[in-house]
C-alpha cells in the first residue's frame, strides 16, 4: 500500500507550485507517496501551473468555487489512499524536508497524530500575538495540549484522518477532533518560512468564527453523549433566577408598590431566554446539518474536476 498521501490546499497560488512540487519530489525519493492538490476555486492559473508540473504520483481536486480551507482539506482527505495522510499548506511556509521526520518520529513513538510546532516563526507580529492568545485558549477550553494548532503541517493515520468529521473552520482544531476519536497525539518542532509570494488567502478575518467553532467543539467533547448535564444546570440556574425575581415582586406587590411599570422582570427574562435559545438554536443547527450531510452521505463540497497526471515518457 502507499504510505503519504500529501493533501495541499491551494487558493491562488500560481508562483509556489512548480517550487513546492520540486522540493516533495527531492525531499520523498526513498517513499511511495501522491500529491493531491485541492484548488479551492482559483481565480489565477493555480489548476494549469499544477496539471503542468504534475505526475504519474499527482492528483488535483479541482472545486467548483471557493469552499474554504476546511473544505478542502476533507476533500483531499476523502482522496486519500496511503497509510498515512499528511496535511501542509501550498505557500512554501510549510518546509517538505520535514515531512520524513514527522513520519519517523510518528513511526518511532507509535502516534496516531503527529502535529508540527513551528520554529522561529516568521510571520509578522500582527498574526503571532494572535495566534498565541488563540492556542493558550485552545488548550485551556478542550485540554488537548497542542503547542501550536496553527501549523498545517501534520500526518495522521489514514483511519483517523477520515473520521475527522470537518466543518466549518474546524481543521484547526484536527488534533482535538483525532483525540475525540481516541487517538494518541504527539508534536515536533518543524522550521517555518517566510512567505516570499503572494499574501495568505484564509486570514484573521476568520477568528470569530473559530471562536464559535472551538465552543461548538467544547460541547461536543463535554456533553455530546450527555446534554442534559449541559442544560439541566443551565435551565435550573435560569429558572432559579426567574423564581427568585418573580418573589421578589410578589413582595413588593403585597406590600402595595406597583410592579406593572418596572422594567426588572421583563430585562431578565429577555436577556436570559435570548441567551439561551441563541445558544441552543446554534447547537440545534449544527446537530441538524451533521445529521442532515452524514445520514445521506453527502459532502460539504462539490468536485468539478479530477485530474490524474500520467507518468513521464
Amino acid at each position: 500500500m502507499m504510505e503519504l498521501s500529501i493533501v495541499i490546499p491551494v487558493l491562488n497560488e500560481e508562483e509556489t507550485v512548480p517550487f513546492l512540487t520540486e522540493r516533495i519530489k527531492t525531499s520523498l525519493q526513498a517513499y511511495d507517496y501522491e500529491i493531491i492538490w485541492v484548488d479551492d476555486g482559483s481565480s489565477d492559473k493555480t489548476a494549469r501551473f499544477i496539471k503542468e508540473w504534475s505526475d504519474h504520483r499527482t492528483r488535483l481536486i479541482s472545486l467548483r468555487r471557493t469552499y474554504g480551507q476546511t473544505a478542502a482539506i476533507a476533500a483531499g482527505i476523502d482522496a486519500a489512499r496511503a497509510t498515512y495522510v499528511v496535511t501542509m499548506d501550498g505557500d512554501l511556509q510549510n518546509n517538505p524536508e520535514d515531512i520524513p521526520k514527522l513520519l519517523d518520529k510518528l513511526k518511532q513513538e507509535n502516534w496516531d497524530v503527529i502535529t508540527g510546532v513551528r520554529k522561529d516563526r516568521k510571520d509578522g507580529f500582527i498574526r503571532r500575538i494572535p495566534s498565541r492568545i488563540a492556542n493558550r485558549l485552545i488548550r485551556s477550553i478542550s485540554g488537548v495540549t497542542v503547542r501550536d494548532y496553527g501549523c498545517s503541517l501534520k500526518i495522521l493515520k489514514t483511519p483517523i484522518a477520515k473520521n475527522l468529521g470537518l466543518y466549518g473552520e474546524l481543521h484547526r482544531f484536527i488534533p482535538i477532533l483525532a483525540a475525540l476519536q481516541g487517538a494518541t497525539l504527539g508534536e515536533m518542532e518543524v522550521s517555518h518560512s517566510a512567505r516570499k509570494y503572494g499574501r495568505s488567502k484564509y486570514g484573521l478575518g476568520r477568528t470569530l468564527n473559530v471562536v464559535s467553532d472551538l465552543f461548538l467543539l467544547f460541547f461536543f467533547q463535554k456533553y455530546f453523549r450527555r446534554p442534559i448535564h449541559f442544560f439541566g444546570p443551565l435551565g435550573m440556574v435560569t429558572l432559579g433566577s426567574g423564581l427568585a425575581i418573580s418573589f421578589y415582586l410578589l413582595v413588593v406587590k403585597l406590600m402595595g408598590q406597583d410592579i406593572g411599570g418596572r422594567p426588572l422582570l421583563t430585562l431578565g427574562v429577555v436577556l436570559v431566554l435570548a441567551g439561551i435559545q441563541f445558544l441552543t438554536f446554534g447547537l440545534i443547527a449544527e446537530l441538524m446539518m451533521r445529521i442532515y450531510y452524514e445520514s445521506q452521505q453527502k459532502k460539504i463540497y462539490e468536485v468539478k474536476e479530477i485530474f490524474v497526471g500520467k507518468e513521464s515518457s
